[in-house]
């Protein structure tokens, strides 16, 4: 497949205010500091690189966008430099290209409700065994190793293998999962064309897939969705593709990132290491605490037509990306905003999202998140940081580490 390298249309960010870049390395690199500046400054930053993209920076302000469905459509939710507007096949509101996430009201909610048996509490809780076994054979891999990376040698193949069993596509196909991700999250800076491209070649993908589940049909959430019915109607080829890639795309990349946000501050605290190594009855609070510290999602709408927002004047068609982060870093909200207090008690985080599109996999993240950091601390009870390593951070709306260098210090046993 085509793995788009960094080849930006785009060139260094000038300020932040007002010409952000989330593709830029340095921003996710020190996202926290730089949503600090901007919440106290200029809490609804604007750039005009992707054709027009604004950012708020406050629970308030992020949380009104994210409930307010009759001035902002879900229509485009990855921002790019392919706008849905000035792309002719990019399919229309209210249905968009990935339901139920490109979904606006009223269809979003019959979209959505198709899914919900598939990510219940009781069908998820049966993947737990699957998912520390998987773990627990990643980590025998890395037993003897006194420096391993704890994203591309453990993060980054959790939800890869989960999602790929859930669907039915080959697990041996991981290296092309970590591709689309890429493709389609990270490299947003490029010429239009090139973007094109690497959807198809994911589009031709999930085709290939779906088609080989309607000649082979099977138990898994691919004929599940070929089974579905919406209005008494079948699923559109469409919208069964769509959604194939909403799953694949949200259910790796999300998760990985937050197992490896949360591998990065137990190798950075090691108070907290240990607090959870011998306290493992706050690893549930723990496991929230990292969610709101470390959320790694930022999604984002489209402005439908002009509107003043707080004294902004958006545009139509303008991108408008929700931090929700920045939202679960907000001193106005929370009590020590700044602080990762993994005993926190009250903790109504938004790092699954806010309104009608709060995330239906929040489930399947949370079992695969505390999994495989109980099962990295079991196995390591003592890691930092590699001296002389670097950290390499994600680029786009997904902020996870990409590459984490650690060092064993202490092992199990």
């Amino acid at each position: 497949m085509t793995y788009l390298e960094d080849n930006s249309i785009y060139g260094p960010v000038s300020d932040w205010a007002t010409d952000f870049d989330h593709a830029d390395p340095e921003y996710n690199k020190n996202a926290h500091a730089i949503w600090d500046q901007l919440r106290g400054t200029c809490p609804v930053a604007h750039t005009n690189r992707y054709g027009g993209t604004w950012l708020p920076t406050t629970h308030e302000f992020v949380h009104e966008i994210a409930y307010d469905t009759d001035h902002f459509s879900s229509r485009g939710v990855v921002v790019a430099t392919v706008k849905p507007s000035d792309n002719p096949d990019a399919p229309p509101a209210p249905i968009g290209g990935a339901p139920p996430i490109t979904s606006d009201p009223p269809f979003h909610q019959h979209a959505r409700k198709i899914l919900l048996p598939a990510f219940a509490p009781p069908v998820i809780n049966e993947w737990e065994p699957e998912v520390r076994k998987l773990c627990r054979d990643l980590i025998a891999g890395m037993s003897k190793d006194d420096v391993v990376d704890a994203a591309v040698q453990y993060a980054q193949h959790i939800p890869v293998n989960v999602i790929a069993r859930m669907l039915g596509f080959p697990p041996e196909d991981g290296e092309l999962f970590r591709g689309f991700v890429h493709n389609v999250l990270e490299a947003i800076n490029l010429e239009p064309g090139a973007r094109i491209q690497a959807f198809q070649e994911l589009d031709a993908y999930i085709a290939k897939q779906v088609q080989d589940h309607i000649d082979n049909p099977r138990d898994d959430l691919t004929n599940f969705l070929l089974n579905a019915k919406i209005f008494d109607n079948p699923l559109s080829p469409q919208h069964v593709g769509g959604t194939i890639i909403l799953l694949l795309i949200a259910g790796i990349d999300t998760t990985w990132s937050a197992i490896g946000s949360s591998l990065w501050h137990l190798a950075t605290n090691p108070v907290d290491r240990r607090r959870l190594v011998d306290n493992p009855q706050l690893m549930p609070m723990a496991i929230e605490e990292f969610l709101r510290a470390y959320a790694p999602v930022t999604m984002a709408r489209v402005v439908k037509e002009d509107f003043e927002f707080h004294g902004v004047e958006m545009k139509q068609h303008d991108w408008v990306l929700l931090p929700f982060p920045a939202a679960n870093r907000d001193p106005a909200e929370w009590e020590d905003a700044d602080k990762v207090i993994i005993d926190r008690e009250v903790n109504r985080h938004a790092a699954f999202g806010l309104g009608i599109h709060r995330c239906l996999g929040s489930n399947l993240a949370r079992l695969e998140l505390r999994v495989a950091v109980e099962e990295f601390l079991a196995a390591f009870p003592d890691f930092e940081l590699a001296p002389d390593e670097v950290v390499k951070w994600s680029v786009g709306q997904i902020r996870g580490p990409r590459e984490l260098p650690v060092r064993i210090t202490g092992r199990a046993g």
